[in-house]
């Protein structure tokens, strides 16, 4: 009893650790703070320059596809030259592209910023997951990364108000304060991050067949085991893209012709519900495994997002949206960070960068494509069949998981 007591005080240290809050949690909290009080402006901003929904959505877009041309190189690169440098670089220039969109004087310089931010952005996401990849054990990563989603969303809890604050004096300066705590985010990891990437000597100092090829890597990709989790990842992706973008806020904007303040409010309601959840869930699949929840999830987000195409097609008020608004972000939190979480089991140790890079590029192709194609229906078919089509891609994305994903954590709790 006194082992099993050992054991798990240990356990929480490794999740808890003072080095791990400074350099993993703390920057969490204060990127998703920044980026939250500039999520309500950025809308808005869009609309400023007197576009449609359509076109607006680009905004959207131009930041999935800086995300999806940026995958592939920051993996290599974080294989190549470490996790620590990747982790800082990304940082600083998040912050660069948050100052240019604050001084964009046209809409086609507010898309390459929001380029930027996209690249940078992955650049980050991937180095801190590999770091975690590397120092996380398999039945402490589930609650690792939720952890980490969960102090991004206390970041989230408190900036879409602030941001509406702050967009209500100028819609540019949300996004210079997004810039500043850029910055301030990766302060504690100079001074603290340490390089996690396996040793080149590994195996007892035997490095055959330590670090697969690249080509070993894509064969890698279309073993059987591997088809279905890349193709849960797409249509996860799919689903996910008009939730991480901003579309579902760029959809009040033009259907309910809601402000800052409102969008605001919103994401801020998303983040009180969502925090709770996504915690919880991190116990449960390190305890009974990845599925528990993510099948669950995304058959949550599939009704919800019916329930937002029968609002739609139907012209249900304000209220009965706000409702579909956090059903689905329900759904979504009882997923986040599960696709991350998987992925790390799955990663081959000494090749972690470059499969990442792979991996992250077919989810920012589906983080891509989601919000573009839901734009384009709601602009030539209607909202109802966007939100349909996007119910569809979260039901295929349970299917997948139920039967073509195999569970890298046993239900047994050991």
């Amino acid at each position: 009893m006194a082992e099993l007591n050992q054991s798990v005080a240990t356990e929480r240290r490794g999740i808890l650790a003072y080095d791990q809050f400074l350099t993993l949690y703390f920057p969490a909290f204060v990127f998703a703070l920044g980026y939250s009080i500039a999520t309500p402006a950025i809308p808005v901003f869009a609309k400023s320059f007197d576009t449609g929904f359509a076109v607006a959505s680009l905004v959207i877009v131009m930041h999935a596809l800086g995300g999806l041309i940026a995958a592939v190189p920051s993996g290599f690169l974080i294989d190549r030259i470490g996790r620590r440098p990747v982790l800082l670089i990304g940082p600083l220039l998040m912050a660069l592209s948050s100052i240019l969109t604050a001084m964009a004087g046209s809409f086609t310089q507010l898309l390459a910023y929001r380029f930027i931010g996209g690249a940078a952005m992955e650049m980050w996401r991937q180095a801190r997951l590999a770091m975690v990849a590397d120092v996380g054990k398999q039945r402490q990563r589930g609650r690792q990364m939720t952890g980490m989603i969960g102090t991004e969303g206390a970041g989230r809890l408190i900036g879409p108000a602030l941001g509406g604050v702050l967009a209500g004096w100028s819609i540019r300066v949300p996004f210079v304060v997004h810039g500043i705590l850029s910055v301030l985010a990766i302060l504690p990891s100079i001074f603290l991050l340490r390089e996690s990437a396996p040793s080149p000597k590994a195996n007892n100092g035997v490095d055959a067949d330590s670090h697969p090829s690249t080509r070993e890597i894509i064969a890698l990709m279309w073993n059987r085991r591997y088809r279905g989790f890349f193709c849960a990842q797409f249509f996860a992706s799919m689903t996910r893209g008009v939730l991480w973008g901003g579309t579902m806020l760029l959809y009040a904007t033009f259907a309910y012709d809601v402000g800052p303040q409102g969008l605001g409010g919103l994401a801020t309601m998303s983040t009180i519900v969502g925090i709770p959840i996504t915690l919880c869930c991190g116990y449960l699949m390190d305890r009974f495994g990845r599925k528990t929840t993510m099948v669950p999830g995304f058959a949550l987000m599939a009704l919800g997002l019916f329930f937002l195409a029968a609002g739609a097609d139907w012209q249900w008020g304000f209220v009965y949206f706000i409702g579909g608004f956090l059903w689905v972000h329900c759904g979504q939190a009882v997923t986040a960070g599960s696709m991350q979480v998987l992925g790390s089991d799955m990663a081959p140790a000494n090749a972690r960068g470059r499969f990442f890079g792979f991996w992250r590029l077919i989810g920012e192709i589906g983080g891509l494509v989601s919000p573009a194609m839901f734009g384009f229906v709601a602009d030539h078919v209607s909202y109802a069949a966007a939100f349909s089509m996007t119910a569809f891609f979260a039901l295929i994305t349970a299917a997948l998981l139920t039967f073509s994903v195999q569970e890298t954590v046993g239900r047994d709790g050991g």
